[in-house]
């Protein structure tokens, strides 16, 4: 068994504030350690810019040499695999590289990206960091094929490029939902891409006829906007907060359909919660939602809340076909995106790596 150094320069998995980046990466230091191998967090700095100051690029930087030095002289002598997750432009990974060229560790990454637009600009000195980190890994494991796109155009030399599709926590598909209460959607509350969900699902709701009803899981800096967007529905839209884990499951055991257009997400780990419970998705089709759908049909962007609310009056009015959906939905997660999967194609690209390096 290996001893694996995690890194996430954007957010520890320990961090307080929930998100998705969050989940996923506690949920990929779980998958890793799976098989019984020690997954240990290398450390805790985190490097990230949002706005493009160069001054706090320059003092992140300072900041990583001084961690680099420690991480060289401290990270045990048994260590047999760095993993870096999320290395990109605002957020480079400035330990991994320097680290493993010095202590000889093979060195891996997981769901990086590469833009070079953003070579120039005020992110132009991260965003060569990020791609320099990319050139040092000897694989890099991609969640979607939007994310292929350019780690496939700027590969370096020999590097492997391996698909590892998001996924649960969990070994087993939950309980299947009964597809009869009310629609859910599930989003934190906030300014920007997440906003703009809210707003297209209001939009949505607006041009649905009938006594349907909607539960709202999420809280956030956009509630009152959010509330504000739902106001005209009155009762019909019930806000429930942020819900832990237990509770959201709860609520996917009878919900009816998962509603949410995904504006700008990466993927969404809610479209995988939903469908491992047999609950049908309305979504847009969009570049990383797609891949983490299962086939049916979904909307393209250009349609609009109207192509959103068609597809929603045609699941409310059939509840055989939800059920249909969302069987089919639960096949296809169990086979690519439940923890066993991501174990299984995680180490049969990294094992080669740490037997090559002892």
């Amino acid at each position: 068994m290996a001893r694996v150094a995690f890194y996430t320069p954007m957010k520890a998995p320990d961090s307080p504030v929930p998100s998705g980046d969050r989940e996923m990466a506690r949920n990929l230091m779980q998958a890793i350690g799976a098989q019984g191998d020690a997954v240990e967090l290398a450390s805790h700095l985190r490097i990230y810019d949002k706005t493009g100051n160069a001054q706090m690029q320059a003092t992140l930087r300072a900041e990583a040499e001084t961690e680099v030095q420690r991480l060289i002289n401290d990270l045990p002598s048994d260590t047999a695999l760095w993993v870096t997750y999320h290395n990109y432009y605002k957020a480079p990974d400035l330990l991994g590289p320097y680290v493993c060229k010095a202590r000889n560790i093979p060195y891996v990454q997981l769901e990086s990206t590469r833009a070079t637009s953003r070579l120039n600009g005020p992110w132009a000195g991260f965003a060569e960091a990020a791609h320099d980190a990319c050139d040092a890994a000897q694989v890099i494991f991609y969640h979607t094929a939007n994310d292929l796109i350019t780690l496939e155009r700027e590969r370096y030399e020999e590097q492997r490029l391996v698909e590892l599709p998001p996924f649960l926590p969990m070994s087993d598909l939950p309980p299947a939902s009964t597809c009869d209460g009310p629609m859910l959607a599930v989003g934190m509350m906030r300014h920007g891409d997440k906003l703009a969900s809210y707003t297209l699902l209001a939009q949505t709701l607006a041009l649905l006829p009938g006594n349907w009803t909607l539960n709202i899981a999420g809280d956030g800096p956009a509630r009152s906007e959010v509330e504000a967007l739902m106001a005209p529905f009155g009762p019909k839209v019930r806000f429930l907060g942020q819900c832990d884990r237990d509770t959201l499951q709860a609520l996917y055991t009878e919900a009816s359909v998962l509603v949410w257009p995904g504006v700008n997400e990466a993927y969404g780990m809610i479209y995988l919660e939903a469908q491992a419970s047999g609950v049908p998705v309305v979504a847009q089709d969009r570049p990383g939602v797609r891949d983490v759908l299962a086939s049916s049909y979904y909307p393209i962007e250009e349609d609009g809340p109207e192509g959103l609310a068609t597809r929603l009056r045609d699941l409310l009015d059939d509840r055989k076909l939800r059920l249909s959906l969302g069987s089919e939905a639960r096949v296809q997660m169990a086979k690519r995106h439940l923890m066993p999967a991501a174990t299984d194609r995680f180490w049969q690209a990294a094992r080669p790596l740490v037997e090559a390096a002892q």
